[in-house]
């Protein structure tokens, strides 16, 4: 089974603080899928909290200009850039722009999880507790 990807038609996933994922594929609309995919867009000045997953996680800056904190290190980002996060490494990505930043993500499995760095706090990728979208200033 194949099937085609509209963001226009997908039901956006608000993380709050001006952070939207659209899903892309996933268990939500696959029983067969081995990546989870999607973009994510961040307002000026907001991004995530530190965190990790139980999977590896490839992100592509699309628009917009991002810090990427991997594992410690900060990386200014521009759109045409990438990143490869090993599963179980702390990370986020902050929009340091004045515009909006677009991200494209793939993740490594079908069952993912995310791991609040903070916390220690685990919970299943777009659930219920997967938001918190943050002021990065």
């Amino acid at each position: 089974m194949s099937f085609l990807i509209r963001p226009g038609e997908i039901v956006p996933f608000d993380r709050g603080n001006g952070v939207v994922t659209l899903p892309y594929v996933g268990r939500w609309n696959s029983e067969i899928n081995r990546i989870t995919t999607g973009q994510t867009v961040f307002a000026p000045g907001t991004g995530l909290p530190l965190h990790s997953h139980n999977v590896e996680e490839s992100v592509l800056i699309l628009e917009g200009d991002a810090i990427a904190e991997i594992d410690g290190e900060q990386f200014d980002l521009v759109a045409g850039d990438a990143t490869w996060v090993p599963a179980g490494v702390p990370h986020r990505f902050l929009n340091r722009g004045t515009t909006p930043m677009r991200i494209y993500w793939v993740y490594g499995g079908r069952d993912v999880t995310r791991t609040m760095t903070a916390t220690g706090e685990t919970f299943e990728h777009l659930s219920e507790n997967d938001r918190g979208g943050l002021s990065a200033r």
